[in-house]
């Protein structure tokens, strides 16, 4: 077993708030959280802006150490089941993977630079969620993956349909 942290770039400062303690809240049960990371433009909208908050994710990663992963929150990414994130996750550690970031762009997504340093891209189906929702579902589907790899109640499918 190796120890993986799990953490989450986000474009954008959040305010407290609901969404916010939830979101600190399920980083807080991972066992190895890497935490949230919160990168910000003083720029306009516009394409500067998303190639100035992509250097900013990409500065984030720095100092991450060699062989940490970038998974982007992409609408044209992979939809993927609470069980293939597991899955990704339990992988990732077995190839003795330091980290793995997963990174939620601004509101013009991310840069080709960010994207082609991406290792994976994974999408949350075909609806737009706000930002301050994505990181409390993203960090709550963290928690429910480490819990699928335990084997722990938490998460429970219904009967079939």
């Amino acid at each position: 077993y190796c120890p993986m942290k799990l953490g989450i770039i986000a474009v954008g400062k959040a305010r407290k708030g609901p969404e916010s303690l939830l979101t600190e809240t399920y980083l807080d049960r991972l066992p190895h959280s890497a935490g949230l990371s919160e990168v910000e433009s003083r720029l306009t909208a516009g394409p500067q802006r998303t190639l100035d908050e992509g250097r900013r994710i990409m500065s984030a990663l720095d100092g991450t150490g060699p062989g940490s992963l970038l998974v982007c929150l992409d609408p044209f990414g992979k939809d993927i089941s609470s069980e293939a994130l597991a899955d990704f996750i339990h992988n990732s550690r077995q190839n003795r993977h330091p980290a793995c970031f997963f990174a939620i762009g601004g509101a013009d997504g991310h840069s080709a630079e960010v994207l082609g340093r991406a290792d994976r891209k994974f999408a949350f189906g075909t609806a737009t969620w706000p930002h301050l929702l994505c990181r409390a579902m993203l960090a709550e589907q963290l928690y429910r993956a480490e819990m699928i790899l335990k084997g722990h109640p938490y998460h429970r499918k219904g009967p079939a349909q």
